[in-house]
């Protein structure tokens, strides 16, 4: 009933605004009968005032409205003409309408007043105007109508106290004004606009620019706060009290403007049921539960795609056919359950069935046939784990694609997504009776409560919503109550062991020195439970949460940053990220270690992200993920051509487009850029930007990737095995430099900026190194042995080389000597990477000036920034060291 009531004034509402701008648009029209424009906008009011009040069930509002709509339908036409009279009673059907809207308003239904006198007339004038056999239009015959008698009720609705009724409207048409009666009391003409004015709209760009300025005026607020603790002033005591509580006030009333019950979103979901169950055979029934959930605005269009994916996934893989569910001892029609709630500072969505539920045992074989379970692995993993396969990249249990499901396309842009906005997702499943997708979302992501905490001499705040319970163990207690057990650090808290992780371990900062105490902060991540031990608690405050920039979205363990009071930037912790990363929310020691060791093993064997896609005869073509700016599809009408070649209009400039099968396949017929959509894959380097066109992209997959047979055809570096199929990888160097050959000279760095030389053996390795080093804005030269090595170091000048230790033929030592022999580079910074750790002591023991791992990007890229830097101290002491 509270549902309903909400439409209903939503509908009031509504209502009311449009008679609003329908008064003066009839007037209007009365000046400008022929506009064709003005009688399409009334016309389409009346359509939407009728179509509502017919799906609300209001009767006589809808014959009244209809009558209107047919006559204004040949206005429109031009069948008729908008003389004083039609006007005037258009006008009276708008007064009658109001009068209708304001019994609804008043009593919750329509009055006893049917208008049957002014439908008959409205009726009178659209009959009376149909065209006449030989094509001309038949004149106008219609008296002058009598003014509207007060009641008009239908015979079996006469009670006795008609008096008590509101009059009917009064006619505008030929009446004299002491005719006129008034359209209703005073008391029900003040009533008539009340829901009207107690809501106006209000643009959402203004709201979300309202909802800034309340973020930076809470950072001021807390840096007022913080001022007042360090200085003892009675007077800015009062103040900043009085600042925080208007502050406070302010902040939640601007989040309740942008807050929308989740029934926005779920009101298009029974046709989305309807439709898949009809498409499907199904019969699927949807129920709902806490449709008056409020979420702010930005969650829930975060949410809406999860949440359609979710339930089309219920309908197609989760509720049985009729047949199959009544064998099963089931009712025919399965039911489809959404249930949202509040719950600490959270809102919770619950999406059911209860269909066929999910076997583990089918989803483990379905993951070892796509090859993203090993055989030996089936047995060891947990069901938890096994359950949380569907999140998989391309995975699905679909045994055939339809227009539902079966691409694999889904589970992971739900969680994807989900975890975007810091919520979680959880699925449990019983086969035989059902599955159910738990989302657990912020309420909003603005400003949140926060605990700062310290770690290694830095600050950091940990989400409220994730904390538990604090903990802190004086003195010896620490070592005595936290143990390890299975290669884990667990306490024993009320009887239960909780694993712990050591911020400083985990952000690799330094340990404080005999700490007095240990801290222990509770937190909950993925329905697990952790300790986070930190060097510092200071208190809780009011945060407003700055997103990271896209160069740091990367980092895990970050979900944001904030300012403080004292304007310093603080780093957001992602809870699930540290725990994720300290091994601690997986399952048990074992499988922390085999995490572990799984985690060095894609390490050390390249596991990247890899688009494939598909261009003239060569079925699977990879690209690092890293390269890639976007992926994009254009209709074929919007290319154009500019001196020979094809290009589009793309994010206000002009996007060149080349046909990768026409330069890996030359003289082969190549339809790539006439097909629609055009597919491309758009690379971008500082301001310049090419599109790259394919067939087809087919994915992005992750896999752990070496280049075994070198291809020998212009264009290709070579093939690897990639998701148990061979693939092609494309070298995009040497795309590049043939289809824009001014691609990196127009990216040419002046000369104070650093020229690194990419050392190693491996095709592939040195595109994914390189990527790392361009994006961080070096100049990159590549080498793939010791001697193409010597030879750039004596045709061009070099700031940095960074070189692989197995660099061919003799390794990276053997070339260390060499470069150190030639005259004028024996002090030129040489940084090498291993396939391993490196040395233990840093460089002390392989002579190079640092060793690093390979493909830890960040340290090599920070590494070759402070060599640089140093190179160029030495050359204001004394120049000519370097060539």
């Amino acid at each position: 009933m509270m549902e309903d009531q909400e439409v209903i004034r939503e509908f009031l509402i509504e209502s009311n605004e449009n008679l609003a701008r329908l008064d003066n648009e009839i007037v209007e029209l009365e000046r400008r009968p022929k506009d064709v424009e003005l009688l399409g906008s009334i016309f389409r009011t009346f359509h939407t005032i009728k179509g509502t009040c017919s799906f609300l069930g209001f009767a006589h509002l809808e014959t009244v409205t209809h009558a209107a709509e047919s006559l204004l339908s040949k206005l429109r036409a031009g069948e008729l003409d908008a003389n004083g009279h039609i006007i005037s009673l258009i006008l009276e059907v708008i007064d009658a309408v109001r009068a209708i809207l304001t019994a609804i308003e008043v009593t919750g239904e329509e009055n006893d007043c049917l208008y049957s006198d002014l439908t008959e007339r409205l009726k009178k004038v659209y009959q009376q105007q149909e065209p006449s056999q030989n094509g001309a239009k038949a004149p106008v015959a219609v008296a002058a109508p009598p003014p509207p008698l007060p009641q008009q009720k239908a015979p079996e609705a006469a009670p006795a106290s008609a008096e008590a009724m509101p009059a009917a409207p009064p006619s505008y048409a030929d009446s004299a004004p002491e005719q006129m009666e008034p359209a209703a009391t005073t008391d029900q003409q003040e009533h008539s606009s009340s829901v009207a004015d107690s809501a106006i709209r209000v643009d959402v760009v203004l709201l979300d620019k309202l909802m800034n300025l309340v973020g930076e005026l809470v950072l001021a607020r807390n840096q007022v706060l913080q001022y007042n603790t360090q200085n003892d002033d009675a007077s800015l005591n009062s103040t900043s009290q009085r600042l925080n509580l208007i502050t406070t006030e302010l902040q939640e009333g601007v989040m309740k403007t942008r807050m929308q019950p989740i029934g926005v979103v779920w009101n298009k979901l029974p046709r989305v049921v309807r439709d898949i169950a009809y498409s499907l055979g199904k019969q699927i029934r949807l129920e709902m539960d806490g449709t008056s959930t409020e979420l702010d605005k930005t969650i829930i269009e975060a949410i809406k795609d999860p949440l359609t994916h979710l339930v089309r996934n219920c309908c197609d893989h989760g509720v049985e056919s009729p047949a199959v569910r009544v064998a099963a001892g089931k009712k025919p029609a399965g039911v489809v359950f959404l249930r949202a709630y509040h719950e600490g500072g959270h809102v919770n969505i619950e999406i059911s069935d209860d269909g066929a539920g999910i076997d583990l045992d089918r989803l483990k074989q379905k993951a070892v046939e796509r090859g993203i379970l090993r055989l030996e692995q089936m047995d060891r993993i947990s069901d938890r784990e096994a359950m949380n396969l569907i999140f998989h990249p391309g995975f699905s249990t679909a045994e055939q694609v339809t227009k539902v499901s079966g691409r694999g396309v889904g589970m992971d842009v739900v969680r994807s997504n989900i975890e975007k906005i810091g919520g979680l997702v959880d699925v449990t499943s019983r086969v035989g009776f059902g599955t159910t997708v738990r989302l657990k979302i912020p309420l909003t992501l603005a400003i949140i409560p926060g605990l700062v905490i310290t770690s290694g001499g830095e600050r950091f705040v940990i989400p409220q919503v994730n904390l538990l319970e604090l903990i802190r163990l004086e003195g010896d207690a620490g070592g005595k109550q936290i143990e390890r057990i299975h290669g884990t650090m667990v306490y024993r808290r009320r009887e239960q062991l909780l694993p712990i992780a050591y911020l400083n371990e985990v952000l690799q900062l330094r340990a404080p020195e005999n700490p007095e105490a240990v801290n222990i902060v509770v937190l909950q991540a993925e329905d697990r439970q952790f300790g986070l031990v930190v060097d510092g608690i200071s208190d809780t405050q009011e945060i407003v949460v700055k997103p990271l920039s896209k160069q740091l979205k990367g980092l895990t363990a970050y979900a944001g940053a904030t300012i403080m009071g004292d304007g310093k930037v603080v780093l957001i912790l992602d809870v699930v990220g540290i725990g994720q990363r300290s091994g601690v929310l997986t399952g048990s020691a074992e499988q922390n270690h085999g995490e572990s060791q799984k985690s060095q093993a894609a390490a050390d064997s390249q596991l990247k992200r890899l688009v494939l896609f598909k261009a003239g005869s060569l079925e699977r073509i990879a690209v690092p993920l890293t390269l890639v700016a976007r992926l994009e599809e254009f209709r074929a009408s919007a290319l154009e051509n500019t001196g020979g070649h094809k290009v589009i209009q793309y994010r206000d400039s002009i996007l060149p487009l080349v046909s990768l099968a026409s330069i890996l396949e030359p003289g082969m017929p190549d339809d790539s850029l006439s097909r629609d959509p055009v597919q491309a894959i758009v690379f971008t380097d500082r301001d310049r930007s090419v599109g790259v066109v394919v067939d087809q992209i087919i994915d992005i997959v992750e896999d752990s990737a070496v280049i075994q047979h070198r291809a020998g055809r212009m264009g290709l570096l070579g093939s690897a095995v990639v998701g148990n199929n061979v693939t092609d990888f494309l070298d995009l160097h040497a795309i590049l430099e043939l289809t824009c050959s001014d691609w990196f000279e127009e990216s040419k760095p002046s000369a104070s900026m650093p020229i690194v030389l990419l050392a190693d053996g491996s095709a592939f390795s040195r595109t994914l190194l390189r990527s790392d080093l361009e994006s961080a804005g070096y100049r990159v030269v590549e080498a793939e042995n010791e001697h193409d090595v010597l030879r750039t170091l004596d045709q061009r000048r070099i700031d940095v080389i960074v070189a692989s230790m197995d660099l061919p033929p003799s390794g990276g030592r053997s070339l260390l000597q060499a470069v150190r022999e030639k005259p004028g580079l024996e002090t030129l910074p040489f940084l090498s990477l291993t396939p391993g750790e490196p040395p233990a002591g840093g460089n002390g023991n392989c002579g190079f000036e640092e060793c690093l791992k390979k493909f830890d990007s960040p340290s090599m890229v920070r590494s070759v920034a402070r060599l640089a830097a140093a190179l160029n101290e030495l050359e204001e002491v004394g120049p000519g060291v370097r060539r």
